[in-house]
């Protein structure tokens, strides 16, 4: 059995929309952006993310030498 394609449609009537109501206002301007107070604030953020993975990782490198030393012993 051979396909026979999809079946036939008509064309929706004239004025099918509905009628707009509303009108969506334009998007307001948005503020500017002061690019190197940015700039300093992800400096700070990147400082503080350096900061607590070093010591994350000094607690990590201490985990690991008291339980090898427990083995160890």
């Amino acid at each position: 059995m051979a396909y026979a394609g999809p079946p036939p449609t008509d064309p929706p009537p004239a004025g099918w929309r509905p009628p707009l109501v509303v009108q969506a206002p334009p998007p307001r301007a948005l503020p500017a952006q002061d690019l190197l107070r940015l700039d300093e604030a992800e400096q700070r953020a990147r400082t503080l993310t350096y900061g607590i993975a070093m010591v994350a990782g000094a607690v990590m490198i201490l985990v690991v030498l008291v339980l090898c030393g427990r083995v160890l012993l």
